[in-house]
């Protein structure tokens, strides 16, 4: 129906194991470089003066420099939760630009399935009270809403946060786990640990984007990179069931052929896929306010960086141990073949 659609090949040939050494010098750079720009929060403080900041066992010090490495949002530093009742149903953009208007930092504002109710969150900056803080908010709260009423009022402390933030990432460190042994039991534990070297690849580089360039980092940010490990995984499992097909298929082609065939079947879908769900996830940054922009910036960039690890993380990494043709011996490096196998 697109006539354009005819100019695009239905079939490729692109050698992607070629590559993949250049590919893999890349991506441990930019791997180094996260963990560089964690440990110096986004290359703007020495890490040696935060070590002998921080107080505590070294575990300790290596959390506070952790904490240090993001721009924590008031899901991770503890604030002020008020939560507010009015007698007609609240304008949440109203409120957040009011409370957002004095100069308070990180505000959310969250509304109920009940709209006269809603959640507000506020940090006090350094150097200012936070009774007169509190003042301040509550009034200006009282004369956007009229008759509005103050339910609950509650401080969230930094250490709590604190906890939270190590909670989430060990979060994402258990989900990864998770996927090593699904693929493992699904496939085999050579495609486990290419699985676990994308998924580690994603997570990592989106959590460098989050610390050089100082996007705030809350608890919406752990739900995107969730989300990222399971798109990545869904994407990987495509490709390996497609690896596993071809070498019962083909037991005389290199495992390098092999790889390359499974990718350039595969292309198509993971192209349209991807596409597909970044035009919806550019359309929420645009137009899902700043509540989701963090999460959008995360999602596009880890759909970008899974898409890449697909095709040139988890698989050709599947050539440094090698896998089973079926029943048959092993199959190791870009060249080796069975030798009792016939096609």
């Amino acid at each position: 129906m697109w006539p354009l659609i005819r100019l695009l090949p239905q079939k490729t040939n692109f050698t992607y194991v070629k590559f993949a050494g250049l590919m893999a010098f890349l991506s441990i750079t930019a791997v180094l470089a996260t963990f560089a720009s964690i440990a110096t929060g986004g290359f703007r403080a020495n890490p040696v003066a935060m070590y002998q900041e921080a107080q505590g066992t070294p575990l300790q010090k290596a959390q506070f420099i952790l904490s240090h490495g993001f721009n924590l949002g008031i899901d991770f530093q503890g604030g002020t939760l008020l939560e507010i009742e009015a007698p007609r149903p609240l304008d949440l953009q109203q409120l957040r630009e009011g409370v957002g208007s004095l100069n308070l930092g990180d505000v959310q504002v969250q509304g109920f399935s009940d709209p006269n109710r809603a959640m507000v969150r506020f940090q006090a900056p350094q150097g200012r009270n936070p009774e007169q803080v509190l003042n301040q908010v509550r009034a200006e709260l009282s004369s956007l809403a009229a008759g509005v009423r103050f339910t609950r009022t509650e401080e969230v402390g930094a250490k709590v946060s604190g906890e939270l933030f190590l909670s989430g990432l060990a979060a994402l460190g258990l989900a990864i786990l998770l996927m090593l042994i699904y693929i493992w039991f699904r496939f085999e534990w050579q495609f486990g640990l290419g699985a676990v070297l994308g998924l580690f690849h994603d997570v990592i580089l989106t959590l460098g984007i989050f610390s050089f360039f100082r996007i705030e980092f809350t608890l919406t940010i752990i739900a995107a990179l969730l989300t990222i490990i399971g798109y990545g995984i869904n994407d990987t499992v495509v490709v390996f069931d497609r690896i596993r097909e071809n070498l019962r298929k083909y037991k005389r082609m290199p495992l390098s052929d092999i790889i390359d065939l499974s990718l350039n079947e595969t292309l198509s879908r993971t192209i349209i896929t991807g596409v597909t769900a970044l035009m919806a996830l550019v359309g929420l940054y645009f137009f899902g306010g700043e509540s989701l922009s963090g999460f959008a910036i995360a999602m596009i960039f880890g759909i970008v960086t899974g898409t890449y690890s697909s095709l040139y993380v988890a698989a050709p990494a599947i050539l440094i141990w090698g896998v089973k043709r079926g029943e048959g011996d092993p199959a190791r490096g870009a060249g080796r073949e069975a030798a009792d196998a016939s096609v």
